[in-house]
């Protein structure tokens, strides 16, 4: 596959850094939002229709972010047949904490140990669910500079969304993402298109330092991701017209010049109205636009309406979901499985969206794409970006493998198992009267966990976790020891020896959550 080089090799800038691989995680059991409006009491559809949601991914006490990130990572680099001393940065973006000093990354790196590689930059980066992104740059980054080592960068995002009893616990989920950085990508990021927008707001945030519960202000919320949308797309627009430019063309940037486009989704319904939105931008920034056919048909009542009063206007919202729905079954729709089936991820989100959008094309469908990202974190932060998809869908090309490992998304969605809400309400009870425990032993289900999960199994009298790792074959004895071969760089099971259950710290930090 493609990636890392020999340092003989390396030139002074290197060709189409950007995504590699993507492994995803998400729990194994799941709520149906349906039958959780029922159980809320609610009206049927507030969550179904009115959020754009069919079921909420949701951990046990088994799981914390700790083991959803070791789970995810050991995934990718067994599924990819990857060395450990292959890997030079490794980045973790989240924003569920549960020690204040200690890092989860200083955690995954116990994979790496049987390897010898210590030699391994990068750390965590928190800012709501904008962190995963903020560690991919510094992934990218790192291997367009001069620090650059020939060796790939790992990005792990990874988050549990939960929410205190009323309207905002259906917009949950849980889930990790790993992402492989290196040269000659797939994917590669389009260099020089990043348009960002960074301001202070209160519109979700998580000052109680004992609970995994956010303080939300929906509406402000709601206001800060479109204003933030709007930015952004106009900084890239601006950015996109100064290239061609230099290359000699006068062509205006609109939504068509995406080929498909994929956003932070707190909640499907979100999504859908932030194309609309973008389709907004297009139509105030034209010069003179069409309102008698095409796109634009019968919109000319909004022409002179100001963006910034807008994001609560209805008539406005109404009009261009209207007008953009077409683009928005073709772009961006196919990225929104798993969104729609297991929540918001936080961290993970727009690559869960990503990913979606991959298993659901072909190569040759995806070849040569333009694809749009929206990452979006609260507080707040934000950007959209663009990568270019490589040619060269030949069987057996980067893009092809790509594809190929994320196919069977559905198949894991289907193979998830089905919980009452009622059950669901008692694992957030458990969880939020019990995360910040010492002397700790989780009472959920191993059983319950698909192969090859990590899972926490104790937390001691000084807060340290201690985690095992259910087998991937079920004919192996629980907690089976993974070995290197002696002739491949693949990972094989042992089922001769057991797995030593993992301290997660080996100081005495005690753990809380912050952001």
């Amino acid at each position: 596959m493609p990636g890392s080089a020999p340092i003989s090799c390396l030139g002074p800038w290197p060709k189409d850094v950007g995504i590699i691989a993507v492994e995803l995680y998400f729990p194994s059991q799941y709520v149906d939002q349906a039958e959780l409006e029922q159980f809320d009491g609610v009206a049927a559809g507030k969550y179904t229709v009115g959020l754009g949601q069919a079921r909420m991914g949701f951990c046990s006490d088994r799981e914390d972010i700790n083991s959803l990130c070791l789970t995810v990572v050991q995934r990718l680099m067994e599924r990819n047949n990857l060395s450990y001393d292959s890997i030079g940065r490794l980045e973790v973006g989240t924003e569920t904490i549960i020690d204040k000093s200690k890092s989860v990354k200083t955690v995954i790196m116990q994979l790496f140990e049987d390897s010898g590689n210590t030699d391994v930059e990068g750390i965590d980066t928190t800012n709501a669910c904008y962190g995963g992104t903020a560690a991919l740059f510094n992934a990218v980054n790192w291997v367009e500079s001069s620090s650059w080592d020939g060796r790939y960068a790992l990005v792990v995002a990874g988050d549990i969304a939960v929410y205190a009893t009323g309207s905002a616990r259906p917009t949950g989920g849980a889930g990790a993402v790993a992402i492989l950085v290196g040269p000659n990508a797939p994917l590669a990021f389009e260099r020089g298109l990043r348009g960002t927008h960074m301001q202070h707001a209160y519109d979700f945030y998580k000052p109680d330092l004992v609970s995994e519960y956010p303080v939300v202000d929906g509406k402000l919320s709601i206001e800060c991701y479109l204003s933030a949308l709007d930015r952004c797309y106009s900084v890239y627009r601006n950015k996109i017209h100064a290239q061609w430019q230099r290359e000699g063309s006068e062509k205006r940037f609109s939504l068509e010049d995406f080929d498909s486009l994929v956003f932070h989704s707190p909640y499907c319904k979100l999504v859908q109205k932030s194309l609309a939105r973008l389709m907004l931008n297009d139509f105030l920034s034209h010069p003179s636009p069409n309102t008698e056919t095409g796109p634009y048909t019968g919109l000319d009542a909004f022409r002179d309406i100001r963006q910034e009063e807008t994001y609560f206007d209805r008539d406005v919202e109404k009009a261009f979901m209207k007008a953009s729905a077409d683009l928005f079954e073709r772009k961006t729709k196919p990225s929104l499985l798993i969104s729609n089936q297991n929540g918001n991820m936080y961290t993970p989100s727009v690559y869960g969206c990503l990913a979606s959008l991959i298993a659901q094309q072909t190569p040759s469908q995806l070849a040569g794409q333009r694809v749009g990202v929206f990452s979006y974190g609260s507080g707040f932060a934000a950007t959209l970006y663009s990568l270019k998809v490589t040619q060269d869908h030949t069987p057996g090309s980067g893009l092809d493998k790509l594809v190929s490992s994320l196919c069977d998304l559905k198949v894991r969605l289907d193979s998830r198992s089905k919980v009452s809400p009622a059950v669901f309400s008692e694992n957030m009870k458990l969880r939020e009267e019990t995360h910040h425990l010492a002397s700790y032993v989780p009472r959920g289900s191993v059983e319950d966990l698909f192969p090859g999960t990590w899972y926490l199994t104790r937390v001691d009298d000084k807060h340290r976790r201690e985690y095992a790792r259910r087998p991937l074959d079920e004919d192996l004895p629980a907690e089976a020891e993974r070995v290197r071969s002696s002739t491949a760089n693949e990972l094989i099971p042992s089922p001769a020896k057991k797995m030593p259950r993992i301290p997660a710290a080996t100081a005495g930090t005690e753990a809380t959550v912050s952001n």
